[in-house]
């Protein structure tokens, strides 16, 4: 397994010919890192599955360069659609339409329906412009398990299951785009991310709002985003979830009698805890949040502690998304002390 820090011309080449030929490859994005493949290839398209260990129904997110590859892989495409795209792209923004056919079904887990975004990292956009694909990427790691934000977060999950590793850096936002769906007359937000409901809501006027973003999977639901049924972004340890006011939370952990158990808290709320902790970050600051997130989660799996509990983060803006991730973590193990 290599890792790639410089794309240089050799480099690029090196990994386009390896897509081109229909292998993977973990590139870096501003929101989390991912297992790319050529999209329209089947087979290339199947060994992401394999790898990570994805469910063959958990669509895949398909990036592209920008606006005029949109047709290349969806039909009957809305002017909302490139409004959004002109206003968010490249950046974390998923628009979900009507597929083309040349999509193949394992791309999009047998719907009639492709997720798009063009990311908004240098490399993710050299790489693709450079073999003039669309690249499948799903998080690089395996399923279920944290996301990767970093190069080496990738090469401890997947090690030799993959050739090349592109290193960018950490990402920049740490937490996977925002989806929203154009499949019907009016737009719904499927995966809350750092682009709000708010700012799409600016560009599309009417937004629906998944009851999925904080509720379960039920199989009343149509899957047509990742993120949506399974359990995910999970560590080793139990995740439990506390809302409630930061003096019944500390009154609450400072009870429990375990010694495996650690706290995930905001900054400035360690001192009158008497357990170990982390710090998500500042209470009001979700970019920070959300960019340490999967770190934290991930620097739990180096401890021997059990169980995790976790203050809930404020649920609006991109605090929707680092609280939609932190449910699915916790398999939606949620406490409510202040009731």
């Amino acid at each position: 397994m290599r890792v790639i820090k410089d794309l240089t011309d050799k480099n690029l080449d090196i990994i386009s010919k390896k897509l081109i030929e229909g292998d993977v490859v973990a590139i870096p994005t501003e929101t989390v890192y991912g297992l790319a493949a050529n999209a329209l290839n089947p087979s290339a398209v199947s060994k992401i599955f394999k790898i990570k260990g994805r469910p063959s129904d958990n669509p895949l997110i398909v990036h592209i360069s920008g606006l005029d590859m949109i047709k290349k892989f969806a039909i009957d495409v809305p002017d909302i659609a490139y409004k959004l795209a002109e206003k968010f792209w490249p950046g974390p923004l998923t628009i979900i339409l009507k597929k083309s056919n040349i999509v193949p079904d394992i791309t999009t887990g047998g719907l009639g329906s492709v997720a798009l975004r063009a990311p908004a990292h240098e490399s993710a956009l050299k790489i693709i412009r450079s073999t003039n694909l669309g690249l499948a990427a799903p998080s690089a790691n395996i399923s279920g398990k944290p996301s990767p934000t970093t190069a080496s977060h990738c090469q401890k999950d997947l090690g030799s299951k993959i050739d090349i590793i592109v290193d960018g850096g950490p990402c920049n936002f740490g937490i996977e785009s925002t989806v929203v769906s154009l499949l019907d007359k009016t737009p719904c937000l499927l995966r809350p991310g750092v682009i709000t409901q708010d700012q799409i809501k600016k560009i599309t006027g009417k937004l629906e709002i998944s009851k999925n973003i904080l509720e379960k999977y039920t199989s009343e639901e149509t899957l047509i985003s990742p993120g949506m049924k399974y359990k995910h972004y999970a560590p080793d340890a139990e995740v439990i979830l506390i809302k409630s006011n930061l003096n019944n939370f500390i009154n609450y952990i400072n009870k429990i009698q375990d010694k495996n158990c650690a706290v995930l808290i905001f900054k400035g709320e360690e001192k009158n805890i008497n357990k170990p902790y982390f710090i998500l970050g500042s209470k009001d600051d979700f970019i920070s949040q959300s960019q340490n997130l999967f770190r934290i989660l991930r620097e739990i799996d180096e401890t021997d502690f059990k169980k995790i509990y976790v203050r809930c983060p404020e649920i609006s803006g991109v605090g929707l998304a680092v609280y939609n991730r932190l449910i699915r973590a916790a398999n939606f193990n949620i406490i409510n002390i202040d009731d």
